[in-house]
């Protein structure tokens, strides 16, 4: 049986994957609420890496253009990165997961430029049946990294 080095690096580092970080929950009292049910924060930092959950972008009721959404989710990534110690320029990989990808990249893509600049992270973009938020179009999960201080 031949184990890949990366599940070689999973199985000896399994305690330090398991190491207490900093605990990011939402200031929004309601959006703090439904992730304490579901049992999960809103970015941890472990070291000098944060992780963020999944943000979601949904239209608003009567939003024509895909834009205003992407635009709240990448705000509020930078809100939480800013409270993190991080900006955008301190992300490391991105990954979208978006509903219908063909109709919807051109409106991410245009709002993330506004707001990733070179070097640029690593970004994965990947199409799915559905999110778990019903009126969500796309998620955004990011990884970065704090700079030393």
């Amino acid at each position: 049986m031949r184990i890949e080095p990366c599940l070689l690096s999973l199985i000896f580092a399994g305690p330090a994957l398991a190491a207490p970080g900093t605990v990011l929950m939402p200031e929004n009292p309601a959006a703090r609420a439904q992730q304490e049910q579901y049992g999960y924060a809103e970015a941890v930092i472990v070291g000098d890496t944060i992780y963020l959950s999944g943000v979601i972008a949904g239209p608003a009721p009567g939003e024509t253009s895909l834009e205003p959404a992407y635009e709240r989710a990448f705000a509020h990534i930078a809100s939480i990165l800013a409270r993190a110690g991080a900006s955008w320029a301190d992300v490391a990989d991105m990954t979208t997961f978006h509903t219908d990808l063909p109709a919807q990249i051109a409106a991410c893509t245009a709002v993330k430029n506004r707001y990733v600049k070179a070097p640029f992270p690593a970004w994965t973009a990947i199409g799915i049946s559905r999110l778990f938020e019903p009126t969500g179009i796309t998620e955004i999960k990011v990884t970065a990294h704090r700079r030393p201080r």
